[in-house]
């Protein structure tokens, strides 16, 4: 059923009666049903619960029709639909996330240097907050800055309230060398310098797909390493991780729409682009420091 029939019309029949409801289906992509399903998986979360069982687990179906199944169906549709995988869409773009093993509870640690990715998107504006295991080198997402209708100084400002006293490097898009009108002439860059941020960039842009595949690489390597974690509460993030796509016959990354999520992923990439290049011959990397 559409989402809006349960939020518009059944939940809140519930409501005076303080009555509970009950979801059963098999998984059909990463949709609302999902993020039910996902509210049920969090040790926090009051007033939800979540379970999941195969079709041989339910006990209806006798297990050589579950084995000819196998035979017969392409591996997605049976871990959809005999299994109970909530398989991701074709077509997806950060393929090395996985929800069971990307998402983690490590908070902040206020003694740990802050690593932020930027995008300067207007509406809205976006930062992704990362630090680092200086030991082997991985990132852990630990927050999320999203503001629409905003600037670079009111991105600054917000950074600096959340972190008022750590040591802050920023890594934004390589565009913030060009002059705004709408900045009193000003560049993103020198907006930043003049909070005090440490800023690095590349001199051009890296190409979309190295910058994903870089990405991809930090979320999971062929041999299963994962430098690239995030915390439950980075709510965004995880969305935009699971579900952004391609357009479809092409390599671009959808981008527009009532709910893109190209600019909380590219700020990302930009970040992990510039730590772990895919791209070794890339040439040129800024580093400046604020003032």
């Amino acid at each position: 059923m559409d989402e809006r029939v349960w939020t518009e019309v059944l939940r809140p029949t519930l409501s005076d009666k303080q009555g509970g409801a009950l979801f059963i289906s098999s998984p059909s992509g990463r949709n609302w049903f999902y993020d039910l399903w996902i509210a049920g998986q969090d040790d926090e979360e009051e007033y939800w619960d979540s379970w999941q069982y195969t079709t041989l687990e339910g006990g209806n179906v006798p297990p050589e029709e579950v084995e000819a199944a196998r035979r017969n169906l392409d591996t997605r549709t049976f871990e959809q639909e005999y299994e109970a995988r909530f398989v991701t869409y074709t077509g997806l773009v950060y393929y090395g996330f996985d929800y069971e093993e990307s998402v983690v509870n490590r908070p902040y640690d206020e003694g740990e240097p802050v690593l932020i990715g930027m995008d300067f998107n207007i509406d809205p504006m976006t930062a992704t907050v990362f630090q680092m295991d200086e030991n082997d080198g991985t990132l852990f997402l630990v927050d999320e800055i999203e503001i629409f209708g905003s600037n670079t100084d009111e991105m600054a400002e917000e950074v600096l309230c959340r972190y008022p006293s750590a040591q802050i490097t920023v890594y934004p898009d390589p565009a913030c060398v060009q002059t705004r009108t709408s900045a009193g002439g000003r560049t993103d860059l020198s907006i930043l310098q003049s909070y005090g941020f440490k800023c690095k960039f590349r001199r051009k842009h890296p190409l979309i797909r190295d910058r994903i595949n870089a990405v991809n690489s930090v979320l999971c390597t062929a041999d299963g390493t994962r430098r690239l974690l995030i915390h439950k509460d980075c709510k965004r993030s995880i969305h935009a991780l699971e579900r952004h796509s391609y357009k479809k016959g092409t390599n671009l990354p959808e981008k527009g729409g009532d709910n893109d999520l190209s600019h909380i992923t590219d700020s990302m990439g930009y970040l992990v682009e510039y730590l772990y290049p895919v791209n070794k011959q890339e040439p040129g990397i800024v580093d400046i420091h604020g003032i």
